[in-house]
């Protein structure tokens, strides 16, 4: 199945990109579960307290409301991440609202947190059976009142379901959301989540990892005041990062100026940079998951090396199909054949210095 789907992706560009995503997740939604063949042992990774088969997952925005999970889990990926998910639903941006550059390998979307809501959500996850490790990625309505007190509902609400919970305060495409990147603003809202989760612990919920997602374009200063309180507060990880804002001059097609982030090849060098000054910041507080450009072995490699424990993707399911995961799987284990190392995990981070500096 996996081959058909990925046969038919040259035909999926006939259709508008969001139309697209639908029917990828159509597809999904009716392709057999099948035993997938068992991982390298050296790609195993320990993380969070969660054991990962493999440490390349898919980021949060293509199955956006957990219809799916299973189905890509069996595509062998090591695990999925839906969301973002706010307690009311909501709509999102008016269409068109997804832009591929084609020539670029590269998304921009504004979407807006377009979801179904918490409770479509767990009345869903409820009926799941425990297949792999699953993240659940929170955010907050664009009309809240209080942005904080939904993150909080986010955490009560799915700590009986996640394997790990996101705090998304990193898409740009609800005004205002990235204020939450402040130290102010930040120090508040990891506070009441954590307060959040013991509230659930106490209610018979097991103690799930809470991880931070920021967004690419934070200044250095701000990187420091972010992971200062990421580890003052003991959080359990971080996500570097949500899409960009910015548009590389090497941009080649005419829609690039759309407003929107943008993700896929054009994001990597970006936010290789700042997950590498994030890891070095941190200085092993927490793991990172490493996300943007991975669509390769070679990129995935170089996210590890230059401080990823984990990465995820999204956009290189549009270009490079769905046995991408089974691609970088094969290619990473000819890479630990090649520099002799006895685990993925021993090279986290050796190229961090390298990438912090690079332009």
């Amino acid at each position: 199945m996996p081959l058909l789907l990925d046969l038919a992706l040259p035909f999926s560009r006939l259709f508008e990109a969001e139309d697209a995503h639908r029917l990828a997740i159509r597809a999904l939604s009716m392709m057999p579960k099948p035993a997938t063949p068992a991982d390298d042992p050296r790609l195993s990774v320990s993380a969070f307290g969660l054991n990962f088969k493999n440490p390349i997952g898919v980021a949060a925005g293509f199955d956006k409301n957990a219809e799916v999970p299973d189905a890509v889990l069996a595509l062998g990926f090591g695990f999925a991440e839906v969301g973002t998910l706010t307690p009311k639903p909501q709509a999102g941006n008016p269409r068109p609202r997804v832009f591929r550059l084609l020539r670029d390998e590269a998304v921009i979307n504004r979407l807006g947190f377009n979801n179904e809501g918490f409770h479509a959500v767990v009345a869903r996850l409820s009926v799941r059976a425990s297949y792999g490790i699953l993240g659940i990625n929170v955010g907050a309505n664009k009309d809240s009142e209080d942005r904080i007190a939904d993150y909080v509902a986010g955490v009560e609400t799915f700590c009986d379901y996640a394997s790990y919970l996101t705090i998304n305060v990193s898409s740009p495409n609800t005004p205002g959301l990235r204020d939450l990147q402040s130290a102010k603003n930040l120090d508040e809202l990891i506070t009441r989540v954590l307060e959040a989760r013991e509230r659930a612990v106490l209610k018979g919920a097991g103690r799930k990892p809470i991880l931070l997602k920021i967004a690419p374009d934070v200044a250095l200063g701000d990187l420091d005041d972010i992971v200062e309180i990421a580890k003052k507060r003991a959080i359990d990880g971080m996500i570097v990062s949500n899409t960009t804002v910015t548009r590389p001059a090497s941009l080649r097609e005419s829609n690039a100026k759309e407003q929107g982030g943008l993700s896929g090849k054009p994001l990597f060098d970006l936010s290789t940079k700042i997950l590498a000054e994030t890891y070095l910041r941190a200085e092993r507080a927490f793991p990172i998951i490493g996300v943007g450009g991975v669509d390769s072995a070679e990129t995935a490699w170089r996210k590890i090396r230059a401080g990823a424990t984990l990465v995820q993707l999204y956009t290189g399911l549009v270009y490079k199909g769905f046995g991408i995961a089974r691609e970088i799987k094969r290619g990473l284990s000819l890479m630990l054949d090649r520099g002799k190392h006895r685990s993925i995990q021993d090279v986290v981070g050796l190229n961090a210095v390298e990438a912090a500096a690079s332009r």
